[in-house]
């Protein structure tokens, strides 16, 4: 078993829904799938997280069509998958006991959406002493306002390295955490 894992983090089609609003990165679900070819070509650990909300207008509750993995990112038989219903992967899951049972110490993790669950999974993730590569065009968000009242646009939010960045000062006033942001779909599948 390889200890390099790939994270892949609500690639559900309830971010279609059009109340989300303005959207960057459309190209993120493309570069998911590449990510996603290079594993399998290599047998190496795929983890499928989907969101399963408990909020009753959300497009991302189970039993609705909002809920599915979109076609990019659908898992495959003998790949793993953990439903959660907050924004970390690893609260109310058992990835971190998964993860450890499997010696996987390297995750590179890919999703849906930049600064929220992608985002607080991939600073629990370094938290949990993980060495995490979060991939800056394999993940995209849509317009948000801050925790401070500022609006800030998708493409200030996520979409590059130097995005990215931004992601984590507007989350959090604690730095990264050891978090390598810098590696873009085709750096991270050169390390497969």
């Amino acid at each position: 078993m390889s200890n390099k894992a790939l994270l892949i983090i609500d690639v559900q089609k309830g971010f279609d829904d059009p109340t989300w609003g303005n959207r960057n990165n459309l190209h993120a679900e493309s570069n998911i799938a590449l990510l996603l070819l290079a594993w399998r070509n290599k047998h190496l650990p795929i983890i499928h997280i989907q969101h399963c909300s408990v909020e009753p207008d959300s497009p991302l509750r189970p039993n609705q069509t909002g809920n599915e993995f979109k076609d990019e990112a659908l898992p495959m038989a003998g790949e793993k998958q953990f439903t959660k219903t907050v924004n970390s992967a690893f609260i109310g899951t058992k990835l971190e006991q998964y993860l450890r049972d499997k010696i996987i110490i390297d995750l590179v993790i890919v999703g849906l959406t930049t600064d929220h669950c992608v985002s607080t999974s991939t600073r629990m993730a370094g938290n949990l002493g993980f060495n995490v590569t979060l991939v800056s065009d394999a993940t995209a968000t849509f317009d948000r306002t801050g925790h401070d009242g500022v609006e800030y646009s998708a493409e200030d939010i996520g979409g590059g390295p130097q995005k990215l960045d931004k992601v984590l000062s507007y989350m959090s006033d604690s730095p990264d955490g050891g978090i390598d942001n810098g590696k873009n779909q085709k750096e991270a599948q050169s390390t497969v």
